[in-house]
Order: structure tokens, then sequence, then C-alpha cells
């Protein structure tokens, strides 16, 4: 297809929470400008609707950041768009108060996300795949195609683009994902398509706060079957989420973060690790672990925990999935006939590279395969002018806080501002406070 759909000031790659934000402060600074030339935006997503872990929308899971980290309020607390505003727009403000809690539910922040996504007025295509950047004439070009059949849809020029694609699924090498062999994301929606379960049996591979609720839930809801969790270390490890600790999600946090020398970063990323990953909630560890017990007093066991394993063989069929755990002292292995693999195992980063067409020159732009990036999120592009922004997956560049929740109101207000050189409404000025 020769033909351009048409041109926008910013073209965003995926519509989840960081994008979401970004969208909100456009339309915010558009409100502002009034009368002016409006910042024209519009955003695609391969999802067919907004979502946000929607597999793993578990009853009773909480969130493990602060409702005051949402789409807005690092930056606009007087914003309509905030959690708080939902909850008065939903009748349960008073309620939610009562609860005394900073953690709303995961499926009430999903609430929340969706409701925000919705009272957007930019365009979002769904069901729509941005396939190659390229550089032509002064602008980017940008070509879509249908997620449901692979044809290309069009091509968006645009001054800028903003990729925020999110993090994709990681298996371990070698295991091959199927009906019965799947990533935790994918959990809800994979066990109500289980075929059947003759085993009464699952298998859950992995050590952090996912893989620990995944076999919680499991637990819960099928009372007649076990679930056995491996891991490769002694026991599941409790995050760290102590002020001092947390200080490392503050807004701050990212410019002490990007200006500190390689070494110093790497040992900052080391030393905060567990506040995020590979770390589970201390009381759900309780929880598992009183669960365990609880069952060795009655001489029925449901919940079997394989410390210090690894996953030696795994193999599915059309009735179940045959898994050999192997003890990592080679002190033995287990073989066991499970209904399911699930393997929370973890996400890495979208692969920026592969978007970047032929005009494009991006030899520059990467240290193997981490993207080479600018305090203001802009990818180093010499070969041309305008920017290409990554909105995540820069936590080699800006700390851990680049691929959570918990930056995403403040960042989105960096970002527009490079493109406008506008400050955002009520937005603090982070550099000045480092440098005062």
């Amino acid at each position: 297809m020769d033909e351009l759909s048409g041109e926008v000031d910013v073209l965003g790659i995926g519509f989840g929470p960081s994008n979401l934000s970004l969208a909100i402060a456009i339309e915010e600074l558009n409100d502002r400008r009034g009368a002016g030339r409006p910042l024209t935006a519009r955003f695609v997503d391969v999802r067919p609707r907004f979502g946000w872990h929607d597999g793993m929308l578990l009853p009773g899971t909480t969130m493990q950041i602060s409702f005051l980290k949402d789409l807005v309020s690092l930056r606009t607390p007087t914003s309509p768009f905030t959690f708080l505003n939902y909850l008065q727009e939903q009748g349960r403000l008073s309620d939610f108060i009562n609860l005394k809690t900073f953690f709303p539910t995961r499926r009430e922040f999903h609430g929340y996300l969706s409701w925000a996504a919705s009272r957007i007025g930019l365009p979002v295509s769904y069901g729509t795949r941005a396939t190659r950047i390229d550089w032509s004439d002064g602008r980017f070009e940008v070509a879509l195609e249908s997620v449901a059949d692979g044809s290309e849809v069009t091509r968006v020029a645009a001054r800028h683009v903003v990729i925020g694609s999110g993090i994709r699924p990681v298996l371990p090498e070698g295991v091959v994902p199927g009906p019965r062999v799947f990533h935790n994301h994918q959990l809800l929606d994979r066990l109500a398509g289980l075929p059947s379960r003759p085993h009464g049996r699952f298998l859950v591979v992995g050590s952090g706060q996912s893989a620990a609720e995944v076999a919680a839930y499991l637990h819960d809801s099928y009372p007649d079957a076990e679930v056995h969790a491996s891991f490769r270390r002694f026991g599941y490890s409790p995050s760290d989420d102590t002020p001092y600790a947390n200080r490392i999600f503050d807004p701050e946090a990212v410019d002490e973060f990007f200006t500190a020398p390689p070494e110093l970063k790497q040992q900052l990323l080391d030393s905060h690790w567990q506040t995020n990953y590979s770390a589970v909630d201390a009381d759900l560890i309780r929880d598992l672990f009183r669960r365990e017990y609880d069952e060795s007093t009655r001489g029925v066991r449901r919940l079997v925990v394989h410390n210090v394993t690894g996953i030696e063989r795994l193999s599915e069929s059309a009735d179940g999935v045959t898994a050999t755990i192997r003890d990592l002292g080679d002190r033995g292995s287990t073989t066991l006939e499970v209904d399911a693999a699930v393997f929370a195992t973890g996400f890495r980063p979208a692969d920026t590279r592969s978007m970047l067409g032929p005009s494009i020159d991006g030899s520059s732009s990467f240290e193997g395969e981490r993207p080479i990036v600018e305090r203001d999120y802009r990818l180093r592009l010499p070969s041309v002018p305008e920017r290409i922004f990554l909105n995540g997956g820069v936590q080699h560049s800006h700390g851990l806080t680049s691929s959570l929740l918990s930056n995403v109101a403040v960042r989105a207000a960096d970002i527009l501002r490079a493109i406008t050189d506008e400050q955002p409404a009520t937005q603090p000025d982070h550099h000045a406070t480092q440098q005062r």
C-alpha cells in the first residue's frame, strides 16, 4: 500500500498503561492550549481491546504499589484521571477509605485502567500491529497490519514515535508452549480451555510473586488436585518493600541512576533486585508454608514444594504433560504426570531493533541487544533529526522503575516535554530538584 493515511505529531505503538498515561498527558496539554493548535496523536495496539495482565487477575490478589502511583497523580494530582476520581465515579470512594489500604485488588486496578482507556478521545486502533518504522521526507512512516489476517492496513506518517509495546513472556530454553504448557500471563484463559484433567495434578515453575500466586490459586481452585512447585532456590524469598528500598522507584531516582557510571548502575540493580524480581510478598510466603505444614499434619499432601530443582525433561501429549524434575545437587529426580505445566519465568523487553526499517541507520543505537537511550527516553538515532521514544524497557539506563507502573505518570511528562518543550500541568521539575 503506497498511500499514507495522514500525518500525526505522535504515533504511539502499544496502548498499555505507559502509553495510556501519555495519551492522558497529551489530552490535558491540548485542553490547556485551548484554541491553539492541538498536538495530534494516534495509538495502535495488537490486542482486540484494552487489557492489562488479564490472565493474572486472580481473586484477592492485590497491587504491590500504592494507588497513588496511578496514571497521573505523581504528575497532575488534580487530574480527573486519578484512581480516587475513578472510585468517586464508581460510588466506592468512602468504602475504599474504610478499607484503610494503599493497595487495591488487581481486578479493581484493572477496572480503573480500563475506565481511563475508555475516556480517551484520541484515536486508538486495536487489533493492529506496527511492523516497521521508516524515515522518509523528513518524517517517520510506520507500516501497520491487521493482527487478524496479517494484511497491511495502512502507513501512518508521524513526527515522533513512542514505543510502549510492553514486555514479552520468557520460557526456559527448550520448553515448547502448547495447550497444556504455557506462561503464567495466559493462566486464566488456558485453564478455562483445558480439554481434560485426568491426572489431578499441576506443575508451577518459578520462584517469584507470580509463581507463588499461581500455586495458591490452583491450590484454592482445584481442591481435588495436587500442586507441585519447582524452583531453583531453597525457598521463596520475601520482597523488600521497606521505605528506604522503595526510594529506588521514586521519580528522583531516575536521574541518580541515569547519571551513575556503569558499575554503579549494575550494583544498584543487584542490590535492589528483590524489591520486584524473583521475590514474593511475605504474607503469601507464610500462607503457602502454613498450607503445606497443615497438610503434613493431616497426612494429605496437595501442595508439594520441590526446592533446588530444575526441569530436566518436559513433553506434552493430548492427555497431559510428563515432567522430570531434577535435583540440582544430583540427588535424584522425580517424574510427574500433570494436567498442565505453568511457567512463571518472567518477561523481557520487546526488541526495538526489529522494527527499524532499512532507511534508519541504527548501527550506533544499540549496545548488543540494549538500546542506547537519552535521559528524555529517546533512542539515540544520529541518522534522523526527529525522535523515537521508548516508553518502558529501559531498565538498564533508567533503573528498576522503568519497567513498572511506579513512574508512568512522570515518564509520560518527560517524553511529552521533550516533544513539545512545554511543562505539563503541576509537574514538579525533578531535574531542578537534583541541582539544588
